[in-house]
C-alpha cells in the first residue's frame, strides 16, 4: 500500500541485479519505488503514477534512455537522475543538456546515489519556484540571495559582485539541484559561445568562490563537476 506522504520514484532499469539492489535501497530509505524495465514500459508508469523523480538507465532492451528523457521532457519537468556506465563527459554533457537533472556513473555506491537523490528532490523547481514568487530569495545555510536588489549576503554581511558574477550565481541558485553544463551557463549568461567563452566562466567561478571564501577543492555552496558544469550544494 502506498503512502501519501512517501516520494514515488521510478526506477527505469533492465539489469536486473542493479534494479533490486537500488530498489531495495530505496524502500529502506522511505521512497515508494514503481519499477520499469523497458523504455516503453517507463512511460506507461511516468504517466500512470506521475512521480515525483525518475531515475534512468540508458541502455534498455527496446529503446536508447536518450528517448524517454526528449519526450518527458516537452510536457514535463519532473527531475530525472541518469543512471549510466557511459562515463564519457561527452555522454554526459548530451544528457543534462537534453534536460536531466543530474548524471550518476556506474559503478556507483549507495551513498553517493541517496546524496544525489535527495539533492535533486530538495531542489524540485516545483518547491522551488513556488518559494521565489513568495519570497524574492534564495536562503542556503548562511548564503543569502535577494533577487529584488540583486544582493548577496554571507553571514548578514553583503558579498560585492560583479554584475556578471551576480548573473552567474543567481542561475545556479535558481536551477537548485541541477547540475548546469559549461555550455548552457555561458549560453544564458553570455547568449553565445566562443573559444574563450568556458575559460571566462572558470575564471568568473574562481572570483565567486574566492569572495564566498571557498578555497579551491571545497565543495562548500558550489560544486564543480570537473569536465562537465557546475551546481549549488543543496546539502549545506
Amino acid at each position: 500500500m502506498m503512502s501519501n506522504n512517501k516520494f514515488k520514484i521510478l526506477l527505469v532499469e533492465d539489469d536486473e541485479n542493479i534494479r533490486n539492489f537500488i530498489n531495495t535501497i530505496l524502500e529502506l530509505e522511505g521512497y515508494y519505488s514503481i519499477i520499469a524495465k523497458k523504455c516503453s514500459e517507463a512511460f506507461t508508469m511516468f504517466y500512470s503514477y506521475n512521480p515525483d523523480l525518475v531515475i534512468l538507465d540508458l541502455g534498455l532492451p527496446d529503446r536508447d534512455g536518450m528517448d524517454f528523457l526528449k519526450e518527458i521532457r516537452k510536457n514535463s519537468i519532473t527531475p530525472i537522475i541518469i543512471l549510466s556506465a557511459r562515463s564519457d563527459d561527452t555522454d554526459k554533457v548530451l544528457a543534462l543538456d537534453s534536460g536531466a537533472n543530474d548524471y550518476v556513473t556506474k559503478p556507483f555506491s549507495s551513498v553517493e546515489l541517496m546524496a544525489r537523490i535527495r539533492t535533486v528532490l530538495r531542489g524540485n523547481s516545483f518547491i522551488l519556484n513556488a518559494r521565489l514568487r513568495l519570497e524574492g530569495k534564495f536562503v542556503l545555510d548562511k548564503l543569502t540571495i535577494d533577487y529584488d536588489t540583486r544582493q548577496v549576503f554571507l553571514n548578514e554581511n553583503e558579498i560585492k559582485l560583479t554584475q556578471t558574477e551576480y548573473n552567474i550565481l543567481s542561475l545556479l541558485s535558481k536551477s537548485s539541484g541541477k547540475l548546469l553544463t559549461y555550455s548552457t551557463i555561458v549560453r544564458e549568461i553570455w547568449g553565445f559561445k566562443d573559444e574563450g567563452s568556458i575559460k571566462k566562466l572558470q575564471v568568473n567561478m574562481a572570483n565567486i568562490r574566492k569572495k564566498l571564501g571557498i578555497n579551491p577543492g571545497e565543495e562548500s555552496y558550489i560544486i564543480n563537476e570537473l569536465g562537465v558544469g557546475y551546481r549549488i550544494n543543496m546539502n549545506k
